[in-house]
């Protein structure tokens, strides 16, 4: 039963929601989404000339925006490998992270405070990591109702916060760092905070009000800002940060060099080739790049011992 309610939802998912990136069709849907945390890493049942090829992706929005923003893009990638692939949707960045750790995945995208943590233990290796705007890194917005008298991140004492998920750059290591630089905490500083597990759904609670305050990825508002303005209407950007590196593509450590060669050629062509140029436009990517470990100093900079 539990199965069967997975598939209705996927099936669902993928008829309501793959319209809003949708640029091409495909004659086949490679790409089966996996948004419960119990599903088999391993399809014993298929030859290994059909073998899959399995991605997971920290949910640096909501399962339905996730989905909804990789789907031509994954589609793209599966029909230049020629393996169906298996998108493995989790909750936490941590639980994308212990995919990485055991080798359930064979690459996933995750984010910048993320992947200082699994580089840190040496789990996994860069792939490729966007373009955007010209450059290969972003900022963190802290963001507040437009009607509200707050004007700077120290006025936001004694307002409501969102955090986005523990291991989040722009959404916990940047405030967090914020107020310890101010010599406070959370606990002291905000009348109440919460994890949202989405960008978005932190952008949708300032919008309406429901949380006072929150420190959001920048790209993510700036997608949503042009392609929804309704969702942000409401709301004013009170500070950005530095730059940080972008949050990358990343491979676990012992996935073997014929396969780490392929998945890192397959996504620096994307933008060679008329279709997946079409859907990079969509993403407002420019084209995937290797990068040096180093854009990551500043996300390192901003964790608390």
């Amino acid at each position: 039963m539990k199965l069967n309610k997975s598939i209705r939802f996927i099936v669902l998912s993928a008829i309501l929601f793959s319209g809003l990136l949708s640029c091409t069709n495909y004659e086949q849907q490679k790409v089966d989404v996996d948004f419960s945390d119990t599903v088999s890493a391993k399809l014993n049942t298929v030859s290994d000339s059909l073998s899959p090829v399995y991605i997971a992706i920290a949910s640096m929005t909501s399962p339905r925006e996730t989905f909804n923003y990789y789907h031509d893009l994954i589609n793209f990638i599966s029909g230049k490998i020629g393996h169906p692939i298996y998108f493995k949707q989790k909750k936490t960045y941590e639980e994308v992270n212990e995919l990485l750790e055991t080798g359930e995945v064979d690459f996933a995208f995750i984010c910048s405070g993320a992947y200082i943590e699994e580089a840190r233990h040496k789990h996994v290796k860069l792939l490729v990591a966007p373009v955007i705007n010209g450059q290969t890194y972003y900022q963190a917005y802290i963001i507040t109702q437009k009607n509200s008298p707050v004007n700077s991140f120290e006025e936001l004492e004694g307002h409501s916060f969102a955090y986005t998920d523990p291991l989040s750059n722009t959404g916990y290591l940047y405030p967090r760092r914020h107020l310890y630089n101010m010599g406070t905490n959370e606990n002291l500083f905000f009348s109440k905070t919460i994890f949202t597990n989405g960008h978005d759904i932190s952008i949708q609670m300032v919008n309406r009000g429901i949380i006072d305050a929150s420190s959001v990825h920048g790209l993510i508002f700036d997608y949503i800002a042009s392609v929804y303005p309704q969702r942000v209407e409401n709301i004013k950007i009170i500070e950005k940060s530095t730059l940080f590196g972008i949050p990358p593509v990343v491979t676990p450590l012992n996935l073997d060099k014929k396969s780490f060669k392929k998945y890192r050629d397959i996504f620096l062509g994307i933008n060679e080739d008329s279709v997946g140029m079409e859907i990079l436009k969509k993403l407002k990517i420019e084209k995937f790049v290797i990068v040096n470990d180093k854009i990551y100093d500043n996300v390192r900079k901003l964790k608390i011992q």
